[in-house]
Order: structure tokens, then C-alpha cells, then sequence
């Protein structure tokens, strides 16, 4: 058998679906703060307040995703993207709190691609480790 032509072990897979999955966390986070601090979102009651934390919560979070493997915090993360891609779908068709999105632009494509990112890979991230802790009882 080649080099080229093995397998990763089983163990680089969730590592690898994890640490992507803290980078698309982190970009949804970078997006949400450039849109409080550069596009005004600071100043719209109740939004702009739930875009800073936002993006507070998905740097720390991120961060201690990449720093460390623990289910919790993977758990954590797939929250904040749950709840910031089931926020911005609502807005995108329907007021959310007095707020609806307008228009599909760069940063609204960007939070749904990289928060159905972060979903998607640390979802991935967590099943397929829980399946190799239960395959190495």
C-alpha cells in the first residue's frame, strides 16, 4: 500500500471536521461584529445587542474549540450557529424583533454559509468522534 493511497487515521477526521467547524464558527462571529461596528447594527434596538454578543460568544467559543476537544464546547458552538442562522432566515422573510434583513449581500451570504459551515462540521465533528470512542470499547 502507497502513502498516498492510506487512509487518515480515524482520529485526524473529527480533529480536522472540529477545527474547520471553530473556523466557520469564528467567521460568522468576525461577520456579525464587522456588521455592528461598520454597518450601523449597533445602533438598531435589541439587534445590534444580540450582534455584539454574537460575536462575543462565537470568539470565545471558537477560540476554545480550537484550544481544546471537548464535546461541550463543540456543543456550544453548533448553539450559536443553530441560533444565528434560525435568527437570519427568520429576518431574512419576517420582522424579528422589529428587524428584517432587506437584502442578500456579501455579509448575509457569508453568515449563512459560514454558520450552516460551523453546523454542519461540528455536528460531523462530534458524531464521528462519539462513534470511535464507542468502536474502541
Amino acid at each position: 500500500m502507497s502513502i498516498l493511497s492510506a487512509s487518515p487515521p480515524r482520529s485526524f477526521v473529527p480533529s480536522a471536521l472540529r477545527l474547520l467547524g471553530a473556523v466557520a464558527l469564528l467567521l460568522s462571529g468576525a461577520v456579525h461584529l464587522q456588521q455592528y461596528l461598520g454597518a450601523g447594527y449597533r445602533n438598531i434596538p435589541t439587534i445590534g445587542t444580540l450582534f455584539l454578543l454574537n460575536a462575543i460568544a462565537a470568539g470565545i467559543v471558537g477560540l476554545a474549540i480550537l484550544l481544546r476537544a471537548n464535546g461541550l464546547l463543540v456543543l456550544s458552538g453548533i448553539g450559536i450557529g443553530v441560533g444565528a442562522l434560525v435568527s437570519l432566515i427568520i429576518s431574512l422573510s419576517t420582522p424579528l424583533f422589529g428587524f428584517m434583513e432587506t437584502q442578500t449581500n456579501l455579509p448575509v451570504t457569508l453568515a449563512l454559509a459560514s454558520e450552516a459551515a460551523t453546523i454542519l462540521l461540528l455536528g460531523t465533528s462530534l458524531a464521528q468522534r462519539r462513534r470511535s470512542a464507542r468502536t474502541s470499547r
